[in-house]
């Protein structure tokens, strides 16, 4: 499996948050996201973790259709 950093980004405002995760270590990105709404001391919202969260989940399926792909592409027999 690769274990890559990955990160998200999001600009709000004059705020940048920058969320760096091991891929394979999603939920804690999910609970770190979460922490960061609880905290009012930012104006990183709940709004603001429903979208990195999509954009997560998004990620996901397009690192699980390259997977599938290259599965199905290697059990192809050749012609």
């Amino acid at each position: 499996m690769n274990n890559a950093m990955r990160q998200l980004v999001l600009n709000k405002g004059k705020e940048k948050f920058i969320f760096r995760y091991q891929s394979g270590h999603e939920d804690d990105l999910l609970d770190a996201l979460i922490s960061q709404a609880k905290d009012k001391r930012t104006e990183f919202d709940w709004f603001d973790a429903a979208v990195l969260s999509f954009r997560l989940t998004q990620s996901l399926i397009c690192q699980a259709d390259e997977l599938l792909n290259e599965n199905s592409d290697a059990q192809m027999p050749a012609i």
